[in-house]
């Protein structure tokens, strides 16, 4: 995958999904914001979907735009 496709979708699932997530803002009005973060990264289907396009972006590295 290119470093710009890799953005772009993760940006879409963002925008798709995490925006106005019922789940996170609950859990962030009763428990706090660390724990609304942390069942973001080790629960949540959308969330594991990112870590690993943040993965596949790490492996394409810094070096060009495209």
């Amino acid at each position: 995958m290119k470093k710009m496709s890799i953005i772009n979708e993760i940006d879409e699932m963002m925008t798709t999904y995490c925006e106005g997530c019922f789940v996170k803002s609950q859990l962030r009005k009763d428990e706090g914001k660390t724990a609304a973060h942390r069942f973001c990264i080790s629960n949540c289907t959308v969330g594991s979907q990112l870590q690993f396009l943040g993965n596949e972006l790490n492996k394409v590295g810094t070096g060009s735009k495209a």
